[in-house]
Formats: C-alpha cells, sequence, structure tokens
C-alpha cells in the first residue's frame, strides 16, 4: 500500500472538502495518508498529522490542493527527497497545477497504476550570508528569489557579481533572481521574458529600475549570480513568496541551479502553449 501527503490551501473550503473526502476513500483502500500538522489540525485529522520536516520521509507522492502557491509549499516540503508531486487547482491561474478538483481521485488512480509521466523543474538554490560572518543558510526555490526595498520611497542598490566577477550595481525596487518556471510569476510582471518551463537557465529582472539598463538577463544554468546589499539601507528577501527576513548592507545572496529538481506528475501530454494562450485569452486567429 501507498503512503499519500496531502497539502491544502487553508484559505479554501472548497479544498479541505475535497482532502477530506480523499483521505476516506484513501484509508478505505488501504492506503495511509499524512499532512503537515497544521493542515491536519485544521482538517480535524490529528491523527494523520506529522511534522513538515518528516513529510517526505514516507511519502510515495505528495498530492498539492490549492492554487500555485500551495505547489511551491509542497515543492519546498518534499522536493529534497525526490518525492513526485500531483498538484490539483483550486486556485486562478495553475500555472504549475495539472489536475482540476473533480479529477483527484482519477489521478490517484493513475498514479498508483504507473500509469503517468514526470516532468523536472529546476530548481533555484539560494544561499544567503551575513556580512557578519554567521553560518549561511541554504534554500530552493521553484519561481524565484527576491531581494527588494523595505520602504516606500525609497529603493535598494545591490552589487551584481556574475561567476565570480563584478557586474555592475543596480539601483531598483529590487531584483528578481527566477527559473524558466518563475518566469510567468513575478518575474512576468516585472516585463521579463517568458520561458518554456522545462528550459533550465538563471533570470535576472529589474523592479523599476532607476537606470538606463533595464532588461533581464538570461544566463546559462551553470551561471552563479550574487547580490550584495551595497547601501546604508537593508533590503527584505523573499523566495517563492516567503518572506525570510531583512538583509543588512554587506550581506549577500547567491544564486545557483540546484541538483535538486522538482519532480511533477503529469497525465498526458502538457502543452505550454495552449496554456499560454487559455491563461491570456489570446485568440486562434
Amino acid at each position: 500500500m501507498a503512503v499519500i501527503a496531502l497539502v491544502t490551501h487553508q484559505d479554501r473550503p472548497e479544498a479541505s472538502t475535497v482532502a477530506r473526502s480523499t483521505i476516506d476513500w484513501l484509508e478505505g483502500l488501504g492506503h495511509a495518508v499524512i499532512l503537515p500538522t497544521t493542515d491536519a489540525h485544521r482538517l480535524g485529522r490529528s491523527d494523520n498529522g506529522v511534522i513538515e520536516e518528516s513529510l517526505a520521509d514516507t511519502a510515495d507522492v505528495a498530492v498539492s490542493l490549492g492554487g500555485d502557491g500551495t505547489m511551491l509549499r509542497t515543492v519546498a516540503l518534499v522536493a529534497r527527497r525526490g518525492v513526485p508531486i500531483i498538484g490539483v487547482n483550486f486556485g486562478q491561474l495553475g500555472y504549475l497545477t495539472d489536475v482540476e478538483p473533480d479529477g483527484v481521485r482519477d489521478a490517484l488512480e493513475k498514479f498508483l497504476a504507473g500509469d503517468y509521466t514526470l516532468e523536472e523543474r529546476m530548481l533555484l538554490e539560494v544561499v544567503i550570508s551575513s556580512s557578519q560572518g554567521s553560518s549561511a543558510d541554504v534554500v530552493l526555490a521553484l519561481n524565484e528569489a527576491v531581494v527588494e526595498k523595505t520602504a516606500s520611497g525609497n529603493t535598494v542598490r545591490l552589487d551584481v557579481e556574475l561567476d565570480g566577477s563584478f557586474f555592475t550595481p543596480y539601483a531598483a525596487d529590487g531584483l528578481i533572481v527566477a527559473t524558466p518556471t518563475g518566469s510567468t510569476a513575478y518575474a512576468f510582471s516585472a516585463r521579463g521574458p517568458i520561458v518554456e518551463p522545462t528550459h533550465r537557465a538563471l533570470l535576472l529582472t529589474p523592479v523599476s529600475p532607476h537606470m538606463l539598463f533595464d532588461r533581464t538577463l538570461v544566463l546559462d544554468d551553470d551561471s552563479e549570480i550574487r547580490l550584495t546589499v551595497s547601501d546604508h539601507r537593508p533590503a527584505a528577501l523573499v523566495i517563492d513568496g516567503r518572506a525570510m527576513g531583512d538583509l543588512a548592507p554587506g550581506d549577500t545572496v547567491t544564486c545557483r541551479a540546484s541538483e535538486i529538481v522538482a519532480r511533477l506528475v503529469m497525465f498526458g501530454p502538457r502543452d505550454f502553449h495552449a496554456i499560454l494562450k487559455a491563461k491570456f485569452g489570446l485568440a486562434d486567429r
């Protein structure tokens, strides 16, 4: 029997309803279902709860019940252990999800029968280093890492190094280091390019730059981008929508492609061009 991890959106009642019925159905078939402790308490299923750090230890598959934000959370919880992820769309855009709410049981039946493919997505390895010399933190991101201003009316000033060589200082509202998957997220709203999500590349996109150079750089996947807070003002670091705290002057954020990938479960060909047309309402003729 399989172990299925469920991760649910905390503010979508329909996701909670589907989660409860899915738990009952899976357990009735003899499978084990686990959830992060907070999700389990919210659903009234405390017996199924495990701490987030151990969610991926025994899971054969993780099911994300929510929007793209829930998918980002699920990736953060299980990607390091290579657990495949089924995305169920309870959101609006749903770039990362492949299954609609009424197809959860069918998707799980296909997965358990081996009738699926895996699509690998590049992850960003983000190393956060303090100028005070304390140990560095390493975080994985599916979409992006953003270093941005902390106060309205100010800019953030960042020195940028590419592959160990100084490139240029930036004065902007922020800088985004994105993956191809993240090219349709925050980087897109900052007028960055749309990149097919199965590519491997790093995108460096300024947000409202106060300088003439305002273009996105698309770099090889073996590149390394280092951002250093160069002004007296602090900056904020946000990774995949999660606030990671402030950066002091002299602190650095180093981004490179991770050796770890996110493994997304697909049930048939995924036509990225068709997805773009549907999301943006593009006409056929």
